[in-house]
C-alpha cells in the first residue's frame, strides 16, 4: 500500500483504524476528493446532509450561531450527524486553511455501516457525542 494513496489515508484515521484492506478498499471506492480554499464552507448550517466529509488535509472550524466549537484537521469527519438522521446540517464547517475533503454520499455512506457493523458503531457512537440535545 502506497503510503499516500487513500487507502493509506484511510487506515490511519481512527474511525478505519483495524479494517481490513478489503474493507478500506471498498471504503476508498466511495470517496469523492474535492479542494477547498481557505475561508470557504465546507459545510453549511441548515442544509439538507447529502454527504459524508472526511477531512484529508487541511484544518477547519465548525462553528455554531458564529462560536467555534471544534477545529478539526486530517484524520476527522464531519456530517454524520444529519446524515444519519436525514436531517438538516446542525453547524457550519468552514476551512481555516486549504482543505482536501473526501465526501461519501449519504446512500454509499449508509450502504457501507450495513456492510461494514463496526463502522457503523464508531459512526453511532460519534453522532450521539456531537447531535445538539433535544429543543424543548
Amino acid at each position: 500500500m502506497d503510503d499516500d494513496s487513500l487507502v493509506a489515508q484511510l487506515a490511519r484515521m481512527p474511525l478505519f483504524a483495524d479494517l481490513s484492506e478489503v474493507e478500506l478498499e471498498t471504503v476508498a471506492g466511495t470517496v469523492i476528493e474535492r479542494r477547498v480554499k481557505a475561508g470557504k464552507i465546507v459545510i453549511k448550517a441548515g442544509n439538507w446532509g447529502h454527504e459524508f466529509v472526511l477531512i484529508l488535509a487541511g484544518d477547519v472550524e465548525v462553528q455554531r450561531d458564529g462560536n467555534v466549537v471544534a477545529t478539526l484537521g486530517a484524520g476527522d469527519y464531519v456530517g454524520e450527524v444529519a446524515v444519519l438522521n436525514d436531517a438538516r446540517r446542525n453547524a457550519s464547517v468552514v476551512a481555516t486553511t486549504p482543505v482536501l475533503v473526501g465526501a461519501i454520499d449519504t446512500g454509499l455512506f449508509h450502504t457501507l455501516l450495513r456492510q461494514i457493523p463496526v463502522l457503523a458503531e464508531r459512526v453511532a457512537s460519534s453522532a450521539d457525542a456531537r447531535a445538539l440535545p433535544p429543543e424543548e
